[in-house]
């Protein structure tokens, strides 16, 4: 969804999801970004609240420093633009297995209530064929290996269900435990970013709570718009709205990236 929030003429639900999905990698250092609204938020926060943040990619880049949003992993642009380029072998097996990056983005078809995620197979209804989705990709060992994980996706009943039609990726199992009882050394899913606002799992049970809105959403909205009985926090907070910078940026990576744009 892209419609401008409720009450804002000055940017979309898109963008203020992007935004917000940029600041919550201030303070990190190492992030293996996802192709898609991961990579969008995480080119973002190098432009604006992290200029120093690494940027992995799955295939083998470290270091990239694209002049425009990747097309894909193997966009030309992430080898050209990074410090580094190693095997993927090498990349999993020392740099993500190893504990050496601290935090992980990715993006979802489908997440359940402990932000599990479906990027495989969707069943699309009586007498239809499944709906087969781009697949797993490093999103598993992304999501039990690094130091946390972010995931940034609209909000919508189809995408927010009670029961994923297929688990490619565990965030928390079926609640607290399951993560440590598979030996995953990660700390999981510690937030995940909408349109509509942020959801964070709950110390106690690990399930998804909504804990702040965008300007504009209203909790029954977000409920509505959820495919399970969703917990709401006791003090729910309101994300701050873009700055004219970070949407300056944002739109300007995005233009970046159109036919006949020069990104050099």
């Amino acid at each position: 969804m892209t419609a401008t929030p409720a009450g804002t003429t000055d940017f979309t639900s898109d963008e203020l999801m992007e935004v917000n999905a940029a600041r919550a990698l201030a303070d990190a250092t190492t992030c293996f970004v996802g192709i898609g609204l991961p990579s969008t938020a995480a080119n973002l926060a190098r432009a604006t609240v992290n200029p120093g943040l690494v940027l992995i990619y799955e295939s083998g880049t470290i270091g990239s420093k694209p002049t425009r949003l990747p097309l894909s992993i193997g966009d030309g642009e992430l080898a050209d633009t990074a410090d580094a380029v190693v095997p993927v072998p090498e990349m999993f097996n020392y740099w993500l297995q190893g504990g050496r990056i601290d935090v992980g983005f990715l993006g979802a078809a489908q997440v359940d209530r402990y932000a599990n995620i479906n990027t495989t197979v969707v069943d699309r209804g009586p007498d239809k064929p499944e709906g087969r989705l781009p697949g797993a990709g490093g999103a598993p060992e992304i999501a039990s290996n690094c130091g946390k994980v972010l995931m940034v996706l609209r909000h919508a009943t189809r995408n927010f269900v009670e029961r994923l039609d297929f688990v490619t990726t565990m965030g928390h199992g079926g609640g607290p435990g399951d993560r440590k009882k598979l030996g995953m050394p990660g700390a999981g899913p510690v937030a995940v970013i909408t349109d509509l606002g942020v959801l964070r799992p709950d110390p106690a049970t690990a399930e998804l709570v909504l804990t702040e809105l965008h300007p504009g959403v209203t909790v029954e909205r977000v409920r509505a718009a959820t495919g399970w009985e969703l917990t709401v926090a006791g003090t729910v907070g309101t994300t701050e709205p873009p700055t004219p910078h970070e949407l300056a940026a944002l739109r300007a990576l995005k233009a970046a990236g159109k036919p006949g744009k020069e990104t050099r």
